[in-house]
């Protein structure tokens, strides 16, 4: 299917209006899995041209998506790439855990962004960031487009390496994902040290009940159950 490249764009715009000139685009991967860390990449362009057929990674073929991370980190001024951990996930929460990734990737650039645009309508990462969100920015904006693709790569590459030792569960697969294959697995080996203890999945799995973590947030409030998948899927 036919799709508009992104552009620079909002890039332009925040140079503009806030005399930014250090802008990163930041885009997370994993936030729905069960497995495996979060991941986000915060990616700095400037205003040149990007790779021909540069757009969201989910839209790219895995040989295509490939080959584009190959040539980003080539072209891009800079990138990082910041984690949360399965633990800190279930310790924190997604929003914390997603927040704690990507000032991890946004510390590790080598220059501070001025300004950061981040994939989606929700501002996870608040001050000190100053932030500007865009719907679908992972198709629209050059940086977030290119932030996408790397920290895609990078985790399903990682995914597959944490798989090696896990062969049932086909993590090189699905990237620790719901998958039938992950599903028959879990019910039944159990979670292995990369799986997510919070998530709701764990409701359906009687034998592995007892391994679940309950988070009791800060303010006591109702734990988040913000993209986790249940068994029925």
């Amino acid at each position: 299917m036919p799709y508009e490249p992104p552009t620079h764009t909002v890039e332009r715009s925040l140079r503009a209006t806030t005399g930014a000139k250090v802008i990163a685009g930041v885009d997370e991967v994993g936030r729905g899995a069960w497995a495996g860390p979060v991941t986000v990449c915060a990616a700095v362009t400037g205003l040149r041209r990007p790779p021909v057929g540069l757009t969201d990674s989910k839209l790219l073929t895995v040989k295509r998506r490939n080959e584009l991370d190959a040539e980003l980190r080539k072209w891009v001024t800079a990138y990082a790439l910041g984690h949360a951990s399965p633990e800190e996930i279930d310790d924190l929460g997604m929003t914390a855990a997603l927040r704690l990734a990507a000032s991890r990737a946004l510390e590790a650039l080598p220059a501070r962004p001025d300004a950061v645009i981040l994939d989606g309508k929700h501002d996870y990462l608040g001050a000190p960031w100053k932030v500007r969100t865009v719907i679908k920015g992972d198709r629209s904006c050059v940086a977030v487009a290119a932030a996408s693709v790397i920290a895609k790569v990078h985790r399903d590459k990682m995914m597959a390496e944490l798989g090696s030792e896990h062969a049932d569960f086909g993590f090189a697969a699905n990237a620790g994902y719901p998958s039938p294959v992950h599903k028959a697995a879990l019910e039944e080996r159990g979670p292995t040290p990369y799986h997510r203890l919070s998530w709701a999945y764990l409701d359906a799995l009687p034998r592995w009940q007892h391994l679940k973590k309950v988070r009791v947030p800060a303010d006591g409030g109702v734990p988040e159950i913000e993209g986790q998948l249940g068994f029925d899927f």
